[in-house]
């Protein structure tokens, strides 16, 4: 199943491997390479993770205090949100009805 993903996703994404790239050289990298094998496995194994409300389901990445928040459309993976799982929890609920 291949995944799509919500622009605001893509920018928090982008930014905090910008954030992790500041922190320590090649951290971004390390960051950016969980992220997509988190995505891989939820693309794979879509139904695997803890539903959080209505057909939102939440994978948390490895070493990373972040979660890929997703939904499991037709033929597709959505992803909302590329989330600090320590900073405003619901931030992205907007992004449901957009």
């Amino acid at each position: 199943m291949k995944s799509a993903m919500h622009p605001e996703a893509r920018e928090e994404f982008l930014a905090a491997i910008d954030y992790y790239n500041n922190v320590e050289p090649g951290l971004g990298m390390a960051f950016y390479a969980e992220v997509e094998s988190a995505i891989a496995l939820v693309e794979t194994y879509p139904d695997m993770w803890t539903e959080i409300g209505d057909n939102i389901r939440r994978c948390l990445v490895r070493r990373f205090p972040y979660a890929i928040l997703y939904s499991k459309e037709a033929n597709r993976v959505f992803i909302y949100a590329i989330m600090h799982t320590k900073r405003k929890p619901g931030y992205w609920y907007d992004r449901l009805n957009a």
